[in-house]
């Protein structure tokens, strides 16, 4: 995956942003999408979205946490900093197979090392389900607007897109319905990689962001945004947050 090296002003440090961003014109993340989501950040400087589950709980995708570094969680209200305590990632994701491309089991926890404040409220976890071809999801990250740039990083913006292709248990794939992945529009970018899709415009988390494309399955973002759905790690998730002390 081509690496992104740019200067970020909003925290004086080199980020190097390994996944995905929100392209084109997004808003400004608010309301439901906005209170959950966190930046994570390791000390090699790669920068991914998280979403708080409790006070000191985070999901996000497992590639996102693959190196062996330590990792903090950014706030972007208060620019606090909190580091991460303990990554896991699910016991059945597969790098090879995620950098073939292949879906596999891209979800991870962070646990905390201290609370998150009070300006992050958690989202809680979507009911188990399938979704089908023509719902609206809606994606919020701190990723760049403009592939191949810095612009917008580490700004959070909110996108509504749509089910499309053949949703399953293991991948769902969305595009933005103005651009139908012919023409560069809404989607996924560096940055975004482990941000929230939300069930419909509620706090209720369905699945991670894990991939993206330009339009027409070119390398790039703003055609189609790769999707891990929640559906079969839901009960990882509540278990492991168990093991943590944070039960959802």
């Amino acid at each position: 995956m081509e690496m992104l090296r740019v200067l970020s002003a909003i925290f004086g440090l080199l980020v190097c942003a390994p996944a995905l961003a929100l392209t084109g014109n997004a808003p400004p993340a608010s309301g439901f999408a906005a209170r959950p989501i966190v930046m994570i950040i390791d000390a090699q400087g790669n920068l991914c979205t998280g979403t708080a589950l409790s006070a000191d709980l985070v999901l996000t995708a497992a590639h996102c946490v693959v190196r062996q570094v330590d990792y903090q969680i950014k706030i972007y209200q208060t620019r606090q900093s909190i580091s991460v305590r303990t990554a896991l990632r699910h016991p059945q994701f597969d790098y090879a197979n995620y950098a073939a491309s292949r879906a596999t089991a891209d979800v991870a926890l962070l646990k905390l090392a201290a609370p998150l404040p009070s300006s992050v409220i958690p989202a809680t976890l979507a009911p188990p389900r399938r979704v089908a071809v023509g719902e609206t999801l809606t994606v919020a990250g701190f990723g760049v607007t403009l592939a191949g740039t810095a612009r917008g990083l580490g700004q959070p913006r909110m996108a509504m897109l749509i089910v499309t292709g053949k949703p399953g248990s293991l991948q769902i794939r969305l595009f933005d319905l103005a651009t139908r992945n012919l023409r560069i529009g809404l989607g996924g970018c560096t940055g975004d990689s482990g941000a929230p899709v939300f069930d419909g415009q509620t706090p209720s988390v369905i699945g991670v962001v894990s991939w993206s494309t330009a339009p027409n399955d070119e390398e790039g973002c703003g055609g189609l945004t790769g999707v891990t759905p929640l559906l079969l790690y839901r009960d990882w998730i509540m278990q492991t947050a168990r093991k943590l002390n944070s039960p959802l």
